[in-house]
């Protein structure tokens, strides 16, 4: 799917051909072992980087520019996945061929080049107002979970579940974290992303090959490095809890969250991940799905219900919107279709309906650059050589038996409720 050039040791350049789009995409991906500090650091950097750098040196400067080049978009962000924190540089800009004049692409990717190498220092370092500034916007984006129930909930749910783990770390790090970071520890934390975490770069269009790979030898010269293997997994299965824990947290809201975690066996890189996707699907993935059907639609008990399949970490999550006295009802309830699926109570048409979708969904992702480029860098990590008919021919041949098989190896750990204090 991609040509894979090595740079340099650690730094990989991932490259495709493809008339199927009029943009050229970037993004190049600096990934390093998930540390909740630095991930604090790591936000914020991301964040003075986007704004401005050495050529253009205020926020607005830089945008001016982005728009003169024909609306190129140009931003960072940053994500986790396993053991694994993420800071990329995404850029997306028309091709040349489509324009009267060309010259678009390489001032993109010089302005690309400016954003690595060339961040906007005052005194050898970096500017303090901006620091200031991005600092209270990333702990505004961590303050935003407070706001949003549904993700608090979830994120209570996961800290109970498993704390000190990879999978309750946020990937922006902690209030705390971002407001004890300095100019200095900031360009340190730069200096160190650039000299030592593994990177990953992409471009897919319809561009010459041959060419870019020598522009970006050229332009991006990054020295080598030594990655050192991080787990893509983190195995977090135990036995069976002797008893399921019960938690609830009151807070001031009307409509009450209710999350229960899972664990499995079955992880990202486990030859039976892609049956536990096609299991998930049919216990509350999609709109057909048991939870959907029995729980929100036949019995009216939710608001809405749902289960999400976390493969990294080897869980299963369950949310639903309850009022909060039917909790005990709505847990049964839940039970029972993952008690259903145990028993082998699959029909042909929810597992046809699960497949379909199933398939729907990465053709839909390989409709874009940008979902190209995620579902490849995931899925690199099991074989660089997989296309979109790769999962789909894997789904295919899931059959009932292993759904149920699946659904087997589902065990409920904890139930997590939040309501409004005049509940219960």
């Amino acid at each position: 799917m991609f040509k894979k050039v090595e740079l340099q040791q650690g730094v990989t350049l991932y490259i495709r051909k493809s008339d199927q789009f009029k943009t050229v995409n970037f993004s190049v991906k600096w990934k390093s072992t998930l540390d909740e500090k630095k991930a604090a650091a790591r936000t914020v950097l991301a964040n003075v980087l986007q704004d401005s750098n050495g050529k253009y040196q205020t926020e607005t400067e830089f945008r001016n520019k982005l728009d003169e080049l024909y609306g190129t978009v140009l931003y960072m962000d940053v994500a986790k996945r396993g053991d694994t924190h993420i800071v990329s540089l995404n850029a997306e800009c028309v091709n040349d061929e489509y324009l009267a004049e060309g010259g678009v692409l390489d001032e993109v990717i010089s302005l690309m080049q400016s954003v690595i190498f060339e961040p906007n220092l005052v005194d050898g370092q970096f500017d303090e107002a901006i620091v200031n500034r991005e600092k209270r916007s990333v702990k505004e984006r961590i303050r935003s979970v407070y706001d949003d129930k549904a993700r608090y909930a979830q994120k209570r749910m996961l800290e109970l579940l498993r704390p000190d783990s990879p999978v309750s770390t946020s990937t922006y790090g902690k209030e705390e974290d971002i407001e004890a970071l300095t100019s200095e520890a900031l360009l340190a934390t730069y200096e160190n992303m650039l000299r030592e975490d593994e990177i990953d770069i992409y471009i897919v269009g319809d561009i010459d090959e041959d060419v870019m790979v020598e522009k970006v030898k050229s332009l991006f010269a990054f020295n080598g490095r030594t990655v050192h293997a991080r787990p893509t997994v983190r195995q977090t299965v135990t036995e069976q809890p002797v008893e399921v824990r019960h938690v609830m947290e009151k807070q001031e809201m009307k409509q009450g969250k209710l999350h229960l975690g899972f664990s499995t066996p079955i992880a990202f890189d486990h030859p039976d991940y892609m049956k536990m996707q096609v299991a998930n699907g049919i216990f509350g993935g999609f709109a057909h799905s048991k939870l959907f059907m029995n729980v929100r639609e036949k019995e009216s008990m939710a608001y809405y219900a749902s289960s999400s399949y976390s493969s990294h970490y080897g869980l299963l999550y369950v949310t639903a919107g309850i009022d909060a006295e039917l909790e005990e009802k709505a847990v049964s309830l839940i039970n029972a279709q993952l008690l259903a699926l145990q028993q082998g109570d699959i029909t042909d048409l929810e597992l046809e309906q699960t497949k379909a979708l199933l398939a729907n969904g990465i053709k839909s992702a390989f409709d874009s650059a940008r979902g190209q480029i995620e579902v490849f860098d995931q899925y690199k990590e099991l074989d660089e050589h997989f296309t979109a008919d790769t999962l789909i021919f894997g789904w295919e041949a899931v059959t009932k038996k292993d759904v149920q098989a699946m659904a087997s190896e589902i065990m409920l750990e904890i139930v997590y409720l939040l309501s409004g204090r005049e509940s219960k």
